[in-house]
């Protein structure tokens, strides 16, 4: 784990211990995890609900915390996907018993014809050929319901399933989606990179990955509370994702860490596509929504790594992490790739960049 992704999720844990002091709450796992999601910023629902709570003054308590485990924590992506799944094995059943029944009836009917190619194969009195004429008939009826209610089972289970289909894939694009910002989420930039570095491995074609951190964003959401700071997150997701095309994959990485996979994208053009974010996130100046208030203008700084053949994901990340570790101690808002990334340390250690 890179220096400054550890940093991080350090830096969530502390808050969510710190809330869990502050409000006498037992640090059982699950209420740990409850207040350092809180810390991430990445369920918008329940930061809304626990900033509602705090703005009412009412106290932390250990059943309330029960409580929002309950709402939030426990009925999450895996547990829709899972309850779909159940209702589809369901639907699936129904379909092998009504044609378990068919089968059923269909044996049953062959044996009757089996059995009447018998009688018919002896010579019987005319009154015994209406008999059987008779009980074919019945039984050739009993066979026509069967398959027709096997044919209705089977159409009603045919939309059934597709209608299961469709929710299931809903869920799983919305567990690959972040749910404040509604790009993607860091599984689905997991994967993606995994797949972009095996594409660029057999291609031979470049791959560029963009790191970006908003620049003093802890301070920001303690000023201007975190409603405005989830406004900000929105903003930057938005930016990063009007710039990308194709096959390229924008990202929240966590917090206030975003990504960028550029599949087929040199180091100067990803450098561009970085700059272009950067300005355009520079360029827009903040207003409190409930206030029309002028919060001024927020900045990010960027890391660019160019793909190595005979490096793993991770090495390939870490590169790019360090070079935007180095664009935020050389002085915030700005690109650093690995082409400048030795010029941009020599200027820190020379004081020519500010700290």
């Amino acid at each position: 784990m890179a220096d400054h992704e550890f940093e991080r999720a350090l830096a969530y844990g502390l808050s969510a211990l710190d809330l869990l002091k502050r409000g006498s709450i037992p640090p059982y796992p699950q209420f740990y995890e409850l207040l350092y999601t809180y810390a991430t910023g990445v369920n918008p629902a329940l930061n809304n609900r626990i900033n509602a709570i705090f703005a009412s003054g009412q106290a932390p308590t250990t059943t309330l915390a029960e409580t929002l485990y309950e709402e939030f924590l426990r009925s999450d992506v895996n547990d829709r996907m899972s309850m779909v799944s159940q209702r589809m094995h369901v639907r699936i059943q129904d379909v092998h018993d009504a044609i378990d029944t068919a089968m059923a009836t269909a044996n049953a009917y062959s044996g009757s014809l089996q059995s009447a190619q018998g009688d018919l194969e002896r010579a019987i009195s005319a009154e015994d050929l209406q008999i059987l004429a008779a009980r074919l008939l019945t039984e050739t009826r009993r066979m026509q319901d069967t398959n027709r209610t096997l044919e209705q089972k089977l159409e009603a289970s045919r939309e059934d399933i597709a209608a299961l289909q469709r929710d299931l894939d809903d869920v799983r694009r919305e567990s690959l989606l972040d749910p404040l910002t509604k790009i993607a989420n860091r599984k689905s930039f997991d994967d993606g990179l995994r797949e972009a570095v095996s594409d660029a491995r057999q291609s031979g074609n470049p791959l560029c990955l963009i790191l970006a951190d908003i620049d003093h964003f802890k301070s920001f959401n303690d000023r201007f509370g975190h409603q405005t700071g989830d406004q900000v997150l929105r903003l930057v997701a938005m930016t990063f994702k009007s710039n990308i095309k194709g096959r390229d994959i924008a990202a929240r990485y966590g917090g206030e860490e975003f990504v960028a996979v550029l599949p087929s994208t040199d180091l100067k053009g990803a450098s561009i596509v970085a700059e272009n974010i950067r300005q355009a996130i520079h360029a827009k100046e903040l207003l409190k929504r409930s206030t029309n208030e002028k919060l001024g203008r927020i900045t990010a700084s960027f890391g660019i790594a160019l793909f190595r053949s005979n490096e793993s994901s991770g090495a390939f990340f870490e590169r790019a992490d360090r070079c935007l570790y180095a664009a935020k101690h050389a002085g915030r808002n700005r690109v650093v790739t690995e082409e400048t990334y030795e010029a941009v340390l020599e200027d820190i250690r020379t004081g020519v960049s500010a700290a």
